[in-house]
This record gives C-alpha cells, structure tokens and sequence, in this order.
C-alpha cells in the first residue's frame, strides 16, 4: 500500500498542466483550497469535483492512478470523517448515546469533509505530478521573496521544501522495506490489541529515524562540499516565464469563483 503513495513524485509529460509554470501551479492550488471552503451546498460541490476531475484529465495521467494514490491515506479520511459526524449535531437524530449523536446534518457534512478531502489531496498531487523539485524550489523562492525584506532566508526555506517534497516518494519506499524485513523476522502488522499494534511500529520507526538522519547528513555534506550557499546573489540556469495558458489558468478560476458563489447564493 505504501509504494501507491504518489504524493511527491513527478512523471515527465508534455500536457497542458506540465507546460503551466510553476509559479501558476502553486498559487493556483492554494488558490483552490482556499476557495473549497466557500462551497456549502451538493451544487458547489459537484462544480469542484468536475473541475477536479477536469484538471486531472488535462494531465493525461489515468484517474485510476489518482485514486490508488488515495488509498494509504484513506483511513485517516475516514477518522476524520466519522468524528465529524459523531460531534456534528442538527437536523434528524438516528442515533444518540451520551455525547455522540449521528444526525442528518451530521452524515451531511461527512460527506462534505470527504469529498473536500480528496479534491485537496488531488490537486496537491497534480502540482507534484506535473512540476519538478527544482522547479518547485525556483517557485517557492519567487512566491516568498517580498519576506526578504524581513531577512528572512527565503532561498533555505524553499529548498528545504523542495528536498521534503522530492525524499517523500523514498521514505516511503524504505518504510515499506522495513516493513517487508521485519514481516519475514515473523513481525504480524494489524494483529492484536491497540497497544500491540503501537509496540510493533516501533521496529519501523527507529531505523526509518536513523536512516532519515544519516541521509539528511549525506546531503548536508554534499551540499557543503559544492559551496552551496542560499544567501548568495546568483544568476539561474532556469528562468521561470509566464505563458498565455498561465492568463487562461487564472481566467478559469475566477470564472470558477464566480460559479461557486452564484451557486451558494442560490
């Protein structure tokens, strides 16, 4: 299950959403979260979904990729889902018991909490998909630069970024080998009591740790051996450039904005 999880990595296409800069990409997918929370109703909501879907096909990735790419993180979706329904009051009450209650607007928002869940973990994983690490590096640094008047070290910020984003894909794959070493030393992953289950992840855990680490140190040293100083003025190899299908980018979601607030209104 874990080598399903996409989130971090890239996959070379020619489409449409690859060819967007990068800078687009990000603040459009902000963009897009912070308007998802404007939907409050089945109409906006099936809006963001066919835009999703929409943007998804433009990558011309399979949904079928997308949706296995949910999988390792839909238990936590889940969680989420049903204590917002367990504390969410109003409306029919089906079933009451002490502080727990599961209503009509309760299941209602559930519903709401998981379809808002999933749009944000695809078009996160859009942006992964379509953008190198170093050109999302370039993005970041260009997005935070006005902090630079607060000194802030915007260049270290938006490599340490980067670097997460681009080692997710790998810490997965040695969870998942960790995994793998210690089921064949008789290790059963799922069985037993919660305290069990708590008592065998720790096995994961420290060597995933001690690996981390050490790979951190790795990298820090080869870094420091090139001379790698983020501070420092310096030209660029790639010079980021806004295209037309950047303006088109943004002309959608405004006109996706405007749809949503005239389909909440009515």
């Amino acid at each position: 299950m874990i080598d399903k999880l996409i989130f971090g990595r890239f996959m070379p296409g020619e489409s449409l959403i690859h060819h967007l800069d990068a800078r687009t990409k990000l603040i459009a997918g902000f963009y897009f979260i912070g308007i998802l929370f404007l939907a409050n109703n089945w109409q906006t909501y099936a809006l963001l979904t066919l835009f999703t879907f929409a943007v998804i096909a433009l990558t011309g990735i399979s949904y079928r990729f997308f949706i296995k790419g949910v999988k390792p993180l839909i238990w936590l979706i889940l969680f989420t889902v049903v204590l917002q329904m367990l504390f969410t009051s109003g409306g029919t009450i089906f079933f009451s018991w002490g502080p727990f209650a599961i209503s009509s607007f309760g299941l209602i928002n559930g519903v709401y909490v998981f379809i808002r869940f999933v749009l944000i973990i695809f078009i996160s994983t859009v942006i992964t998909l379509t953008t190198t690490p170093m050109d999302l590096t370039d993005a970041i640094a260009y997005i935070l630069r006005p902090f630079k008047v607060l000194k802030m070290p915007v260049q270290d910020i938006a490599l340490m970024i980067s670097v997460a984003l681009r080692f997710i894909p790998t810490l997965m794959e040695e969870t998942d080998k960790i995994m793998k070493a210690q089921r064949a030393r008789g290790v059963e992953f799922g069985e037993g009591n919660l305290f069990e289950q708590m008592k065998v992840v720790v096995p994961i855990f420290i060597p995933l740790f001690v690996s981390s680490f050490n790979r951190a140190e790795d990298l820090a040293d080869a870094m420091e051996a090139r001379g790698y100083q983020g501070d420092q003025k310096r030209t660029r190899f790639r010079i980021l450039h806004w295209h037309w299908c950047d303006l088109v980018a943004g002309l959608v979601l405004v006109a996706l904005t405007v749809g949503l607030v005239t389909l909440r209104i009515s």
